[in-house]
């Protein structure tokens, strides 16, 4: 949701074509949800040449869609004055380097200690809304045991831009892990589709159907005696996309308790992943930014051992 009310038309392109209203609606604003649409769609905010249409509507090139975003509500989570370890900041985004064991933003079982409480705290009023209530600021997401760089937007146009940069894959993304076993190859690249899987609807999977395009670069920067340390370049931003596509080679995160086995003799606290580098034009100006966030202490000591 906006600052404002938003009533905004668009007419379907090829890109949009032959998906169900509610896809093609997530597809052209990719920072909002599905749920969210569905929702709207049911409270006729939403018209397919001038007629409200069901979520399961297919468009076709042509259809001119209606959008009406109702502002969003007033805050419900509440500030808390965490430590924010800030890489970059200025008045329209800011950069942190999220620790291990922080959730991104509220939600079951985690209504405080977040990343977007302690945003709050730090920025005050200044946050987009375009993602409501529960996520101001937040135009992307990292996992809770996965540490590094995360963009925090500060008003709605910084917001927007950024998710364009997300959508039509421009922003850089590099990222730092272990795997279990040893990676053969110096470099290579991971092309699979990722969806939900079929039976265990909490986890995402490769190649079943209906997923979504997904394609990891790889490098091998070192390998120890039953690991390898490596850096991940995402050219797409599926959920759990590098746990994923490496545990479908034979070579699960260390530490990673949902794809891997999760054992290891060091007592991790989940997967060995951090997003260490991140890169975009500047909202206001079109400039090129780009932050690295240094390796967290554990990270370190583990590269030390003898994996």
């Amino acid at each position: 949701m906006f600052s404002e009310d938003i009533r905004q038309e668009f007419e379907v392109s090829l890109n949009e074509a032959g998906e169900r209203l509610d896809k093609a609606l997530s597809l052209l604003y990719p920072e909002l949800s599905r749920s969210f649409f569905q929702k709207l769609i049911k409270e006729g905010q939403i018209l397919v040449n001038e007629l409200p249409r069901k979520a399961n509507y297919c468009v076709v090139p042509g259809d001119i869609l209606t959008v009406s975003i109702p502002k969003a509500q007033e805050i419900t989570i509440l500030p808390e004055n965490i430590p924010l370890d800030i890489l970059y900041e200025d008045e329209d985004v800011l950069v942190v380097n999220k620790p291990k064991g922080m959730v991104v933003h509220p939600s079951a079982g985690h209504y405080s200690g977040t990343l977007v409480n302690a945003v709050m705290y730090h920025c005050k009023d200044s946050l987009s809304g375009i993602n409501g209530e529960i996520r101001p600021g937040i135009v992307h997401r990292i996992d809770m045991d996965t540490t590094g760089s995360l963009i925090v937007c500060k008003h709605d146009h910084a917001h927007v831009k950024i998710a364009e940069q997300i959508k039509e894959h421009s922003v850089t993304r590099r990222y730092l892990g272990i795997t279990r076993g040893i990676v053969r190859l110096d470099e290579g690249v991971v092309d699979a589709p990722i969806g939900r899987h079929p039976s265990e609807r909490k986890r995402m999977a490769a190649n079943v159907r209906n997923g979504k395009p997904a394609v990891t670069h790889y490098r091998v920067l070192q390998r120890f005696r039953n690991h390898t340390f490596m850096e991940f370049s995402l050219e797409t931003g599926r959920t759990h996309q590098i746990r994923v596509h490496m545990a479908s080679i034979g070579h699960p995160l260390l530490g990673d308790s949902v794809y891997g086995n999760g054992k290891n003799p060091w007592k991790l606290q989940g997967q060995t992943l951090h997003a260490a580098v991140i890169g975009f034009r500047h909202p206001a100006d079109g400039r090129y930014v780009e932050v690295e966030a240094p390796l967290p202490g554990y990270f370190e000591e583990l590269l030390k051992k003898n994996l």
